[in-house]
């Protein structure tokens, strides 16, 4: 006979990075000792910081940005995967999404330091080549044939959770719920069949609510919003998104985007590149790509309206319901 939901115990671990927490949810035999998962997942996370934060002076992507023009370099195995990702993804996207635009977020300001003016000035007058134009990958080594700044912000967290994922498989757990901040990876179903529960975060700047919630299992789920991180110039909030034409924030997008995909690396990076697509854009590509994504706009008004692409989005399936009744 197979075990009752109620046979396990919940177990839910949690721990900082990045700036914000990861978590893990899953459920075990009694007896079970969470405290070596516990351990494992933060050095898993804590790696992927070490490797590619920008807030770090000695993090690999920092190594990179200063290494000469032409001269190959040796980079971690995972950082390698990450990077021929995001460059395949800028490719795909025609460039909404690039990782090269490291001197753009540190001007503006979204890095480590304070916004500095001609760092802006010197970000928008330039003449900007995506990375996937000026980067070369073989294996493990990388080399840049032009100057270009890395910033992996919009593909790192979800790596991130990947890595949480492949921690909790390795432990012997395949039916988990991990996530950073609001990136997330569904593993399998939960103990008594059911889906794991997301919610899709309504793009309010002033609280944290939920606009519908997302069922899942074997799947990941990301977020990029203009509510969380921007900067505020004469009056006027700029999201954190930058627009790799103009070497600065987004004027004008979508209020978030949520893209379902097999991994969240993925999920991450799309969510980006859809952002700076905007809706017409960003679902046409999405329909090319099969991607499942969900744009969230504002009228005049101030109210959100959706617009779908993909089955699981559609509402002719369960996967989504409103929240709220909206």
């Amino acid at each position: 006979m197979s075990k009752m939901s109620t046979d396990f115990v919940r177990h839910a671990l949690n721990g900082p990075t990045m700036g914000t927490r990861w978590t893990a949810l899953f459920f075990a035999d009694p007896g079970f000792d969470p405290a070596p998962v516990r351990a494992a997942l933060q050095v898993a996370v804590d790696v992927v910081d070490a490797q590619m934060s920008i807030w770090k002076p000695g993090s690999d992507v920092m190594r990179l940005n200063a290494a000469p023009v032409g001269e190959w370099r040796d980079i971690p195995p995972d950082l390698a995967r990450v990077l021929e990702l995001g460059l395949a993804i800028g490719r795909a996207s025609g460039g909404a999404f690039d990782v090269g635009m490291g001197d753009a977020v540190s001007g503006w300001g979204f890095g480590p330091a304070a916004a500095d003016p001609q760092a802006i000035r010197v970000a928008m007058e330039a003449s900007h080549r995506p990375a996937h134009d000026v980067l070369e990958l073989d294996g493990n080594r990388l080399r840049k044939t032009a100057p270009v700044s890395l910033d992996l912000n919009g593909i790192a967290k979800g790596h991130g959770v990947d890595r949480l994922a492949e921690v909790m498989q390795d432990h012997g757990i395949r039916n988990a719920l991990v996530g950073i901040d609001g990136e997330m990876r569904a593993m399998g179903p939960r103990p008594d069949g059911t889906l794991w529960t997301i919610a899709v975060e309504a793009p309010d700047r002033d609280r944290r609510a939920p606009h519908s919630i997302l069922s899942l299992q074997d799947a990941a789920v990301a977020t990029s919003g203009d509510y969380r991180h921007w900067v505020t110039v004469n009056g006027r909030n700029l999201s954190h998104t930058m627009d790799p034409a103009r070497g600065a924030p987004l004027l004008t997008s979508p209020a978030s985007v949520t893209v379902l995909a097999p991994t969240c690396a993925e999920s991450d990076a799309w969510a980006t590149a859809l952002m700076v697509m905007g809706v017409n854009a960003g679902g046409r590509l999405a329909r090319q790509a099969g991607l499942d994504a969900l744009f969230l706009t504002r009228d005049d008004a101030g109210r959100v309206q959706s617009f779908a692409v993909g089955r699981l989005f559609s509402g002719k399936t369960a996967a989504t319901a409103p929240a709220t009744g909206d």
